[in-house]
Order: structure tokens, then C-alpha cells, then sequence
């Protein structure tokens, strides 16, 4: 038997991370098998159903590692409802379903704690399909389901505890729970793995496996993913959405990696880990069944450390959408034509170190490219105290008088600065770097100035010196 898994997301204008998750563990124990990873875009709602949408799933997952031409699909759920309606047809006719006029206020009234949701008012009457009738299942009401899951175990639901649940609509068109099996079975499905949020359906879905005559799949419920609050991750509360993250400047490799430990762990007390031990090590029957915390303060530590695992140049080059701007990433504040290359290759080193997401290394090189830094009032209201003019007007001087324009010449040069006024570097050197830099933090002050060179260093300070006045 060839294993086939599937990732069915609904393009809904965002690439959840619980989904990116699940479509990479899916990913995996498809490569381990052997086996075919199938993309299906569950687009049966209009609302839901944008070209660019799509596009997005196809992006996202390329982002991280799961290319186009490299699975099967993607296929569109809109494109099976035919089948969709077959199936119905058949449970019906195989009297494993049967038609229900009763409005929602109706089965409200009749639901109570004797009954197990709907109470099957209509399981006898021989209704036939019409304008505003709904087919129901008609579940079993001896026995039980078992659902056999490389997670879980074997949960088990009691068939009585099971109500008649829908499986089309009065208008005919058939809901998720029949669509969803019906398009599993076309496709040959053996393994389902999917967030555990699915859990409750998973009983009713492999009851309409069994009744359209079909071997259900074997199934994998992993944990929901949740916030600090143990909340699951909400797209109206929380930053769930892939691409944000992408375009903020998380690596590729760092996202995958931590959301791979979302559930489970390597082997050894490590989690930062090449991909190719991931894809080694991964284990669905070792995943962790409760829920996974996502905490993007870790995912941000994560990322620095991938950041700086770079070659220098591979770092240079992965900050280029954002010294450049792209679509999706807004433009820096300096003009193409003001941008040095050569002058961010001295300083990516350096930057390198500092900076958690590729975004951060705008702020801390813009005062390179810019005619006049960007300055921080509060960062001057800080530096510029008491003593602030008397300390720039004698390192204006020591700087005129320098021969060689270098950083370790600088630092000792400001120095002495500091120390004839009492002053140790850290002090004397705040009003140099915010009238330089625009700010109290960022790069190395000295090698800044090196890379800025002493024309601009100067005229920066002398115009703080006349701010001050």
C-alpha cells in the first residue's frame, strides 16, 4: 500500500501557523513512507474562494520547504461536488440517511438532556427530498466507533452518544463532515493527520466511511496549538498568520524547525537541529498529545540564533528585501540611489549579532544612507544633558586633528575626550552616537564611524553642536 497524506486548508486570506504545522508533519511521514503528499484546497465556500488566496497557500508553503511540482495537487475540493451529491444520493438510497424538514427552532425545542442532539423526528416519516429538507445520517444506536489514531490511541464514542448529523444541506449541496470523506476516499487517502480540534468529527466521518463501503484511514490527531493563555491561537487574536512572520524577517529554517517542536522534540536535549535530523528523527507516535504552547518570544530567540548561524554573505543577501523592499515588504527610508553596498558589507558583521529578525537591520543601518539620521527625541533628550556641547566641541576638535580614520584610533581619541572631563567611554561616547546615529543603542559606535567615514561623522556633530546652542 503506497501512503498518501493530505494538507486541505480553506484560503481564507491568511496561512494559519497550526496549518504550516500540520502540512509539515504531514510533509515528513509522507517522505519517510515513501509516500504522496496531496494538496487540497477545500474552496467550496464562495466567500472563500479567491485566486490570490490560493496563491497564498501555494507561497506560504514554498516558504518553507514544500515546493511546488513536489506533491500531488493542488486539487479543488469545488471541483468533486459532484461526487459530493453522489454520495449523498447513495446513503440515501441505502437507507443510511433520510430527509428532515424540521427548522432549527424545531429541533432546539425537542433537544433536552435525554437526547443526544437531534432527537430523530423525522427518521421514520419518509420524507423525500425537497426545498428545504436536510439529509441526515441515520447513526447506529447500539455499538460504538474506535477510532484508531497514532496519537490518541483508540478513542471510543458511544454510537447513542452520536446525533443524526447532517450531511447536505435543504438546498442539496453536501457540508463538510460528507465532502470531506468523500473526497479522501477519491483520493486514496490512507493516513489523515490533522490539529485535534478535528477530534469530535472524526467518529461521524469514519461512520460515512463505513457506510459508503470504504476502509477508513488511519488517523493522527495532533495537539492544538495555543497561546500564552492556553487559548487556541485565534487569527482575530493572535499573530497567527505565516506570512507576517515572513515578511518580518523569520528565516525559512528557523520557522520550520520550531514549529516542528510544537508537539514533539529530537532526540537528545536539543532542539535547534538541521532539517535532515528532523526529517530522520520525526515520529508521529511520539508526538506529545497535549496542547502546544507557541511562544514567539522563544520563535524570536530561535530565529537570532539561526541569523547568526549565517555565512556573512548569505546574511547579506537574505536582508535584501528589506535595504531593497519588495511587494509584501514596505521600502527602507533612504533612496535607491543613497544605498552602499560596500558600506553594508562592512557593517553586516557587525549588524549580524545584533538583530533577531531580518527587519531589525533597517533601523540599525539607516544612519548610513541617510543624508541626516533619524533622530529619536527621547534617545536626545537622554544624551544631550549637562555637558553634552562642551563633550562635542572638543571631539569635533580631536577628530579634525586625527590622521587616521579608524575605529580603534576613534575609541581611544574619545576616550580621552571622556576622561579629561570625568567621563567614562560609555557616558562620553552617548552624545557622539545619537548625534551620529540618531540613537542611544545599535551598532558598534566606532566602527560606525569608520564606515560613515569623517565628513559625515563630522558634519553630524557639528549640527548637534548647533541644536544645542
Amino acid at each position: 500500500m503506497t501512503v498518501r497524506v493530505r494538507f486541505a486548508p480553506s484560503p481564507t486570506g491568511m496561512f494559519h501557523v497550526g496549518g504550516a504545522r500540520s502540512a509539515l508533519q504531514n510533509w515528513i511521514f509522507a517522505k519517510q513512507q515513501g509516500g504522496v503528499f496531496v494538496l487540497r484546497v477545500e474552496d467550496t465556500d464562495a466567500a472563500r474562494n479567491r485566486p490570490e488566496w490560493t496563491e497564498g497557500i501555494l507561497s506560504a508553503l514554498d516558504w518553507i520547504g514544500i515546493a511546488r511540482g513536489s506533491y500531488e495537487g493542488p486539487y479543488f475540493q469545488s471541483s468533486y461536488a459532484g461526487e459530493h451529491r453522489a454520495a449523498a444520493q447513495r446513503l440515501h438510497e441505502g437507507g443510511r440517511a433520510y430527509y428532515c424538514d424540521c427548522a432549527r427552532e424545531d429541533v432546539q425545542a425537542r433537544t433536552g438532556p435525554q437526547h443526544r442532539g437531534y432527537d430523530g423526528f423525522c427518521r421514520d416519516r419518509g420524507l423525500s427530498a425537497g426545498e428545504g429538507r436536510a439529509l441526515r445520517f441515520r447513526t447506529p444506536d447500539e455499538g460504538e466507533t474506535v477510532v484508531v489514531d497514532l496519537v490518541r490511541g483508540e478513542p471510543t464514542f458511544e454510537n447513542k452518544l452520536i446525533e443524526d448529523f447532517v450531511i447536505a444541506r435543504g438546498d442539496g449541496s453536501p457540508v463538510f463532515l460528507l465532502a470531506n470523506v468523500v473526497d479522501d476516499m477519491s483520493m486514496g487517502i490512507t493516513h489523515v493527520i490533522r490539529a485535534e480540534e478535528h477530534l469530535p468529527n472524526t467518529p461521524k466521518q469514519q461512520l460515512l466511511w463505513n457506510a459508503l463501503g470504504a476502509e477508513p484511514p488511519i488517523w493522527a490527531h495532533v495537539p492544538v496549538v495555543v497561546n500564552e493563555k492556553r487559548q487556541k491561537l485565534s487569527k482575530r487574536r493572535d499573530k497567527v498568520a505565516l506570512e507576517a512572520y515572513r515578511d518580518e524577517g523569520y528565516l525559512a529554517d528557523a520557522m520550520r524547525n520550531y514549529l516542528m517542536l510544537l508537539g514533539w522534540a529530537p532526540s537528545g536535549d536539543r532542539e535547534i537541529v538541521p532539517w535532515s535530523v528532523i526529517e530522520e528523527e520525526f515520529r508521529l507516535d511520539e508526538v506529545n498529545p497535549s496542547p502546544a504552547f507557541f511562544d514567539e518570544k522563544k520563535l524570536r530567540a530561535f530565529n537570532g540564533d539561526y541569523i547568526r548561524a549565517l555565512p556573512v554573505d548569505d546574511f547579506v543577501a537574505a536582508c535584501q528585501p528589506w535595504l531593497t523592499g519588495t511587494d509584501t515588504i514596505a521600502p527602507p527610508p533612504w533612496q535607491p540611489d543613497e544605498f552602499d553596498p560596500a558600506a553594508f558589507a562592512a557593517v553586516a558583521p557587525l549588524a549580524q549579532t545584533r538583530i533577531a529578525v531580518l527587519s531589525e537591520i533597517v533601523p540599525n543601518v539607516d544612519f548610513l544612507f541617510l543624508a541626516d539620521p533619524l533622530i529619536d527625541e527621547g534617545a536626545w533628550a537622554k544624551a544631550m544633558k549637562e555637558g553634552a556641547a562642551d563633550l562635542l566641541d572638543a571631539a569635533i576638535v580631536a577628530f579634525e586633528a586625527l590622521e587616521s580614520w579608524d575605529a580603534e584610533t576613534l575609541k581611544a581619541t574619545l576616550e580621552a575626550v571622556g576622561a579629561e572631563r570625568g567621563l567614562k567611554l560609555g557616558k562620553a561616547q552617548a552624545p557622539v552616537r545619537v548625534a551620529v546615529t540618531g540613537r542611544t543603542v545599535g551598532l558598534p559606535l566606532f566602527e560606525s564611524l569608520e564606515v560613515l567615514g569623517r565628513d559625515r561623522t563630522l558634519t553630524r556633530l557639528r549640527a548637534a553642536r548647533v541644536r544645542l546652542v
